[in-house]
C-alpha cells in the first residue's frame, strides 16, 4: 500500500527455472559448502530441513529445501484454536453438491482492516485434506497488509490477484505479483502479505493433493505452453525481528495462532526445490489449431497436480491468454460441453469470449461434472455469422481451476448475495434451427 513497498517490489531480482535446485543465501558465507548439516552451521545459524513431499518420493517429484536461519522452527509456543472466519476445508459436507449451472459477481467490500488471510472466502471444494486429495476454491478481497504471518499445512495456496499488487514476504525471500501474474506458496512455507494497492481481489487454489508441477507436453514437443525458464523464485531475504509476532498456521481445516518472540521469516540462506514462485501468465505460449476446430482446454494447461489414474488430474489450472484465432470452417468460440471434469472459471481483466454479459472480472462461474455448458446466445449467434478472418483475442484474461471431482459449496457461497440468479437464461433463446 505504501510507496516504500512499491519500490522495494521494483527493485526486486529472482532466480528463475520451475523445479530447479537453487541455492541463494543473502549473507557472503551462510550456505554451508559440501555438506546440509555441519555441526555447526556457518555465522552461528540453524540448519533445517523443510519437507514438502515424503522422503522415498522419487526424484523427479521429492520436493525439499534446507533452511539456514537464525532461529529454528521448532522455537515457538504452543499453537491454539483461533476463528476460522469465512475460511472452509475438505471434506465439505455442509451443503450437497449442486448439478446446476452457477456464477457469482466479485466478492463484496471488505470490512475495513482486512488482511489477506481475514478477507479469505472459501466458494467449495472436494477431497479430504486430512488424505492430502482434492482442492478448495478460495476468493480474497482485503484492504489492509498483513502484520501477523501464515502458514498452510493442508495444502499448497496458488494466488490468482485480480485488482491490486502483493509483495510476499516468505521464508525463501520476497516476491511481488501483480494482476495477470500467479504466485505458487509451498506447502508449510510461512509468509506475509503486503498490499501494492489500496485494495487486493482475487483467487486462491488450494491444492491439497500432490504439488502443481508443468504438463507433459507429448507430441507438442520441448517448448511451449509455460516456458520452465518464466517461472521466478526469490533470493534469501531475511528479517531479524525480536519481540511478539502472531503466527497463524492452518492445520487440518482449522486456524491455529500462536504469539512468537521473533519473527519466523529469518531464514539467512537456502537451498532445494520446495520453494515459492511468481509467473507472468502473459508469457503464456500459446497452442492452437491452425486448421479446424476448436482444440480441448486442456491445450491450455499451466500447472497440473495429478492422481493416482494417469491424465486425471486432481486439479489443472488453465489460463485462456491472448491467442490468435484462424480456423477454418470452425465456431471459433469453446463449444458446447459436458465434461466429467468440473470447471470453476474466473476473469481477471476484460470479457471472456464465450460470455458476451455478466461474466465479469473478480467474479467466477461453476460447471460441476456433467452440467452442459457452452456460449451463451449472443456469442453463439455472432460466432455463427461471423466473417472468418484472422481475429486476435486479446481482450480478456480468464483462467479455470479444473479438477476431477465435484466442486461442493459452502453455506455461505451457495446463500451468498451476490451469487447471480437465473444465470441459466443466459441460454434462453437458442433457437431451433434444424432443418430435415
Amino acid at each position: 500500500m505504501s510507496g516504500d513497498a512499491r519500490k522495494t517490489a521494483a527493485g526486486l531480482s529472482y532466480l528463475t527455472g520451475f523445479g530447479n535446485e537453487h541455492a541463494s543465501e543473502a549473507v557472503p558465507g551462510a550456505l554451508p559448502e559440501g555438506r546440509n548439516s555441519p555441526q555447526r552451521a556457518p555465522l552461528g545459524l540453524y540448519a533445517e530441513q523443510l519437507s514438502g513431499t515424503a522422503f522415498t518420493e522419487p526424484r523427479a517429484h521429492n520436493r525439499r529445501s534446507w533452511l539456514y536461519r537464525i532461529r529454528p522452527s521448532a522455537a515457538h509456543p504452543e499453537f491454539t484454536r483461533t476463528d476460522n472466519g469465512a475460511l472452509r476445508t475438505a471434506p465439505f459436507t455442509e451443503t450437497v453438491p449442486d448439478p446446476n449451472r452457477l456464477r457469482w459477481n466479485p466478492l463484496p467490500e471488505p470490512p475495513a482492516g482486512t488482511d489477506f488471510l481475514a478477507g479469505l472466502w472459501t466458494l467449495g471444494g472436494n477431497g479430504d485434506a486430512t488424505q492430502r486429495t482434492g482442492m478448495a476454491v478460495h476468493l480474497y478481497h482485503a484492504d489492509a497488509s498483513m502484520e501477523r504471518v501464515f502458514s498452510d499445512a493442508d495444502g499448497e495456496l496458488l494466488i490468482v490477484p485480480e485488482h491490486g499488487g502483493l509483495l510476499l514476504h516468505t521464508e525463501f525471500g520476497r516476491l511481488a505479483v501483480e494482476p495477470a501474474h500467479v504466485a505458487l506458496i509451498p506447502r508449510g512455507v510461512r509468509f506475509r502479505v503486503e498490499l501494492l494497492d489500496d485494495s487486493a481481489r482475487g483467487y486462491v487454489c488450494e491444492n491439497y493433493g500432490a504439488s502443481f508441477r508443468l504438463p507433459d507436453l507429448g507430441p507438442i514437443g520441448a517448448n511451449g505452453l509455460a516456458n520452465t525458464r518464466d517461472f521466478r523464485a526469490p533470493v534469501a531475504a531475511y528479517e531479524d525481528v525480536t519481540g511478539p509476532v502472531e503466527v497463524v498456521n492452518k492445520f487440518c481445516g482449522n486456524l491455529w495462532t500462536a504469539t512468537y518472540d521473533h519473527s519466523p521469516l529469518d531464514v539467512v540462506a537456502w537451498h532445494g526445490n520446495h520453494v515459492p514462485y511468481v509467473y507472468d501468465l502473459r508469457r503464456f505460449n500459446v497452442i492452437g489449431t491452425i486448421s479446424y476446430d476448436h482444440p480441448d482446454p486442456s491445450i491450455f494447461t499451466v500447472l497440473t497436480s495429478p492422481s493416482d489414474t494417469p491424465g486425471l488430474a486432481g486439479v489443472d489450472f488453465v489460463v485462456f491468454a491472448p491467442r490468435w484465432l484462424v480456423g477454418e470452417d470452425t465456431f471459433r468460440p469453446p463449444y458446447f460441453h459436458r465434461n466429467v471434469m468440473s470447471e470453476y472459471m474466473g476473469l481477471i481483466e476484460g470479457a471472456y469470449d464465450a460470455k458476451a454479459e455478466g461474466f465479469v472480472p473478480g467474479g467466477g462461474s461453476l460447471h460441476n461434472m456433467m452440467s452442459a455448458h457452452g456460449p451463451d446466445r449472443e456469442t453463439f449467434d455472432k460466432a455463427s455469422a461471423a466473417e472468418l478472418k484472422p481475429q486476435k483475442i486479446d481482450d480478456g484474461l480468464a483462467f479455470m481451476f479444473e479438477t476431477r471431482w465435484p466442486v461442493t459449496l459452502t453455506p455461505h457461497a451457495a446463500g451468498a448475495d451476490h451469487l447471480q440468479q437465473r444465470y441459466d437464461d443466459v441460454w434462453r433463446g437458442l433457437e431451433r434451427h434444424f432443418r430435415a
